[in-house]
């Protein structure tokens, strides 16, 4: 499974653009090569450089395998028919959070999960609730990371 940002290498600094910096809007994503029997997609940007701990910025689940793409600026809230939920991330929004980080350089990885259901949970799940629906059923994972430190 291939899984990247045309915004921005692996590994790279992420473009002002996606940050508190900037804009604060979600960066390009693009995936191929799903595993066979993949029903749902889930996306999980997060900070384990954060001082507090892990610090989530970005919770997507419900993707469907026919979709290839999020674009940049991905709405803030999808179409409840479409079936895709946001998350609740840890500024207890239900949108994308840019990198921000207090201090020096942290690290942003941003992971997709090919699983073999759609998740029983509702819009505004937690972190946890996300990751303990996902049990069981993850076929296989991708991640990629970028770095950043605030320019403010």
């Amino acid at each position: 499974m291939k899984f990247y940002s045309p915004a921005f290498a692996a590994t790279e600094e992420i473009p002002e653009k996606y940050t508190c910096d900037g804009e604060d809007i979600s960066p390009p994503l693009k995936w191929s090569d799903l595993p066979e029997g993949t029903k749902s997609l889930t996306i999980i940007c997060d900070d384990p450089d954060a001082p507090s701990g892990v610090w989530d910025h970005w919770l997507i689940f419900n993707i469907s395998p026919e979709i290839t793409e999020l674009e940049e600026d991905t709405p803030k809230v999808f179409d409840p028919f479409r079936g895709i939920g946001h998350g609740i991330n840890s500024w207890n929004n239900s949108y994308y959070g840019g990198p921000c980080p207090p201090s020096g350089q942290h690290r942003y990885y941003f992971k997709l999960y090919a699983l073999d259901a759609k998740l029983r949970i509702k819009p505004g799940s937690g972190k946890g609730a996300i990751l303990r629906a996902m049990e069981g059923h993850v076929l296989e994972k991708a991640h990629f990371f970028g770095v950043y430190s605030q320019k403010k």
